[in-house]
Order: structure tokens, then sequence, then C-alpha cells
């Protein structure tokens, strides 16, 4: 019994230790239109994933609500995201997670072309003074071409996205679990569970 537990760890482990790339394309003009593949063992598992056709649409309905029902509604609980966010363990743990699973990423040609317009110039304007500096920095990124571009004549709204991405699922599963086992990630999420 304890043979045959070792044999399928091990077998599980070497499965997990194989690399799997997604291929993907996205293109938003008029419509979006995107192609996404998934390989595995080496090429030799290769799937192509369709996206979603959209249903037949229904025609939206009212409902009515009875406003002594919407009394009733018990309300959830309230989480406060911010109060793990002010924790600075919790962010520098959670910036450090983020760190190093983008550089678990093996990314090959990524690139990712965005083209904006609001119609007015002036709106536009407004627009690229938050996105422009954002632009810069997003470009000095490794492995990966980012472009943002404003448009200020046109409202237009553009999105060209391609690129191969591999991951390691065992390297994924061992940075998910370090964050697990970390004292500050605990404590930031039970900050965010205590009662306003």
């Amino acid at each position: 019994m304890l043979l045959a537990t070792a044999i399928v760890l091990t077998v599980l482990v070497i499965l997990l230790a194989i690399p799997v790339t997604l291929t993907y394309r996205l293109n938003w003009q008029l419509k979006l239109q995107s192609e996404f593949g998934l390989q595995w063992l080496f090429g030799l598992v290769r799937v192509r994933l369709a996206p979603q056709r959209a249903a037949h649409s229904i025609p939206e309905t009212r409902e009515t609500v009875n406003p002594i029902e919407a009394k009733v509604k018990p309300a959830g609980k309230k989480y406060r995201p911010f109060t793990a966010l002010r924790d600075k363990s919790f962010r520098r743990r959670m910036l450090q997670f983020v760190r190093d699973a983008w550089r678990a990423l093996h990314k090959r040609d990524l690139r990712l072309r965005v083209r904006v317009g609001l119609g007015d110039p002036a709106e536009t304007g407004q627009l690229w003074a938050l996105f422009g500096p954002l632009s810069g920095l997003l470009a000095s990124i490794e492995d990966v071409s980012i472009e943002l571009e404003p448009e200020f004549v046109d409202a237009v709204f553009e999105l060209d996205s391609s690129g191969k991405i591999s991951v390691i699922p065992l390297q994924l599963l061992y940075l998910g679990l370090g964050l697990l086992c970390s004292p500050s990630f605990w404590r930031g999420m039970n900050g965010m569970r205590q009662p306003a």
C-alpha cells in the first residue's frame, strides 16, 4: 500500500513538472475574435479551445421586487479588503507572490496593443493624462511588448494581443503553498473578515 502511494505521488509530481503552454490571440475592433490553444507533454497533447458562442438574445423582462422581500434578505458577511492592504507585511508578501508568479511564466512573443479614443479630443487628452505615464511604465516590462495609443479624432476601442505562455504547474503549486503557509497572508485575510 505504501509503495503504491509512493508510485502514484511520484507519477503525479512528474506530470505536474511537465510544462503547459497556452497560445492565444485576441483581436477586438468591431467584435471580439479569439483563438486559444493548449499544449502539454511537449506538444504531444494539443487542445484547441473554441470561444463560446453567444446564446440567442432573450428579451429582458423587468422583475418586480416586493419592498418587504427586499428588506427580509439577510445581509451577507462584509469583507474589508482595504484593511488587509493597510498591513505592510501583507502587501509585501502579495507583491512578492505576484513577482514570483510573473517570473514563473515563460513568455514568448507576448504583445499587447490598445488604441483608445473617446470621440472628443479634450476627453481623450484627459484620459491620456492618466494612461500616458502608465504607457511608459508598461513599455519597460521585460518579455512583453505593450503599446497604448490615443486616438484624438474618432471614438474607438481596439485591442490586439497575442503570445505564448508556458508554465510548470508544480512551480505554481509551490508558490501557492508558500503563500498559504505565510503568517502575514493569514493576518491580512483575518483583517478582512473583522467586522466594520
